[in-house]
């Protein structure tokens, strides 16, 4: 009878441990959009941090032009292996 009283304290303990870190973590703010806010923060300061954000930051917005253009890319390419063309 005490070793059961024992697990299911311990299952209990788990399950509440649990459900208080995942609510606690979804009700944060994204990391990438921390990430984000740090680097506008550091490009405004100047000097060589900022600089260094500035650029970070526009490599950044750089690699999300060329995934975009990836995906354009696929699409088109689906769309003509629909029409029948190859390639």
């Amino acid at each position: 009878m005490r070793r059961n009283l024992a697990r299911t304290l311990r299952l209990v303990t788990l399950a509440l441990v649990f459900s208080a870190g995942y609510w606690l973590g979804a009700a944060q703010q994204p990391a990438q959009a921390q990430v984000g806010d740090l680097m506008k923060k550091a490009a405004e300061a100047g000097g060589p941090l900022g600089s260094a954000a500035k650029m970070g930051t526009t490599l950044v917005e750089m690699q999300q032009q060329v995934d975009g253009l990836q995906k354009n890319l696929g699409t088109l390419n689906e769309i003509t292996a629909a029409l029948g063309g190859g390639s």
